[in-house]
């Protein structure tokens, strides 16, 4: 029994998530199912949205995989298979999407929310600072503050 409880760790280290891409997918070819596979993992299954479509067991990531192989296999670069999905798909399929003029406030603006936070809270601090003058005594408050000071006096 102590012998399993020792290897047990070993096995889980080596143990490998298991990738959703099937068999029947997979090319004949060794160089262009590595670039499948490359470029699988740097487009996000738009169903599960949190992962690429080389981990997602979704039918639409599935498909999607089926035509970048296909891309490859008639030719096409890289860049153009990646070309292809955006255009059909938008930027969002990118795991990781450029920084260009057209995402620049969506990349921007996490900074942007954390500097008006920051504005907004130390003009909220220097204006508890001020104290604020007093109003001046109505002529009752006088008059009630005369009589107070006589008696003490």
């Amino acid at each position: 029994m102590r012998k399993v409880l020792r290897i047990l760790p070993l096995l889980m280290c080596l143990a490998m998530p298991a990738l959703a891409v099937q068999p029947d997918e997979m090319l004949s070819d060794p160089a262009l199912e590595a670039r499948a596979r490359a470029l699988s993992a740097q487009l996000r299954c738009m169903v599960c949205q949190n992962q690429s479509i080389d981990d997602s067991d979704a039918d639409l990531a599935r498909d999607l995989r089926i035509l970048v192989r296909e891309r490859l296999t008639a030719g096409d670069s890289d860049r153009e298979v990646i070309d292809f999905v955006v255009a059909r798909y938008g930027e969002f399929v990118l795991l990781k999407p450029a920084f260009s003029a057209r995402n620049a406030l969506l990349w921007a603006t996490p900074l942007i929310l954390l500097l008006a936070g920051g504005g907004f809270m130390l003009l909220r601090a220097r204006q508890g600072r001020k104290p604020s003058s007093p109003s001046p005594l109505t002529a009752e408050e006088e008059a009630r503050l005369a009589e107070l000071d006589g008696r003490q006096g």
